[in-house]
Parts: structure tokens; sequence; C-alpha cells
């Protein structure tokens, strides 16, 4: 199982897996409960540059020559450089004018989702993944991860704090209650 950067042509790999993730919030997003239109908006905006979802930002998780799992993280100072052209595509492709809350912010760089297939899960890939974010991002580097976890998910909450997340507010995302959690590389 290896873990790289994602590259442009794996688009329509990648999408199903972010949309596991977030699938309500691009609903939102688009305006309708469509699985067709919200996978073709998650492999357009993949396959393109600088958005918050291109392949740039994303991280792929490879076993048998397979993506069987996805993190997107990007840097939370360009939350709005990065969503004005989404926010651009949902008004010309869904002609709708949609301004969604800030789930980030300056001083950290934020996991926006992690997908991992279904048939992966429970074997310990998402861990792997968030292991793999907190050495790249916060030991490599000394940054700051953040996420946003979902109040009715307390399984994916109890994950982030056994790796060493810690809770510092709370946030409404797209309706939906939210804990915004941190990881900070430890001074010890």
């Amino acid at each position: 199982m290896t873990i790289r950067k994602a590259k442009s042509e794996e688009s329509k790999a990648i999408a199903p897996l972010m949309l596991l993730a977030m699938e309500d919030i691009v609903y939102q997003f688009i305006g309708e409960d469509s699985l067709k239109n919200a996978t073709l908006f998650l492999e357009d905006l993949i396959s393109e540059k600088a958005n918050q979802y291109s392949y740039e930002n994303c991280w792929v998780v490879e076993s048998d020559n397979e993506i069987v799992a996805v993190a997107n993280v990007y840097d939370g100072a360009k939350l709005y450089e990065l969503r004005k052209p989404v926010l651009a595509y949902i008004k010309n492709k869904f002609q709708r004018d949609f301004t969604p809350e800030n789930e980030t912010a300056e001083g950290e760089f934020y996991i926006d989702s992690v997908g991992v297939r279904s048939d992966q899960q429970g074997k310990g890939v998402g861990s792997k993944i968030f292991r793999f974010l907190i050495n790249e991002y916060c030991e490599k580097n000394n940054l700051t991860l953040g996420l946003l976890v979902d109040k009715d998910n307390p399984n994916a909450k109890k994950l982030y704090l056994k790796l060493g997340f810690e809770v510092i507010d709370e946030m409404i995302l797209t309706g939906k209650d939210m804990e915004h959690l941190q990881f900070k590389k430890s001074s010890n």
C-alpha cells in the first residue's frame, strides 16, 4: 500500500471516494440529489488545477495498482481563492448562486475529505492515511491540520481524538452541526 499525490487523469477513480465522505454536502452545493451530477461535478473539478477539489490537493492510497482511498487537503489560508472556481462552476452548470460557510481559515491545512473504498473500510486504511498526513504536514513541516466532524458521527470523532486531534470549536456547515478539530505538532 502506497500513498502518493494524485494525478489529473485519476479524477474518475477519485470522485466516488470523495463522495463517500461528502455526498450530502455536494448535494447541497449543486442543489440536487443526483449521484450522477454530484460525481460529474467532482470529476470535473478534481481534473482541473487551482480549486478546492483539484488533484493538486489530493493524496491517494494505492493497493494492487488500484486507488482505494483519497484525502483532500489544502491550505486554509487559500480557501477563498480555491473556492472561487468551485462557485463559478456551480453557477455555470447548475444556475445557482451558492455561498457556503467557511469551513477553514488561515493557520491550518484543512482535511476537506477522506474517503475509503467500501471493501477497504475497517482494515486500517483510514488510520494509515491520517497518520501519513500527520507525519507529512505536522511532523515534517510543523504545520497544523484541521478538519470538521459531523456531531452525528461519534465513531469518526473517536478515531480523530485517538490520533491526537483536539476539539477547538463548533460550527455549522451546510446546515449540519460540526465540530472543528486540529492536530498540532507536539513540542516534546
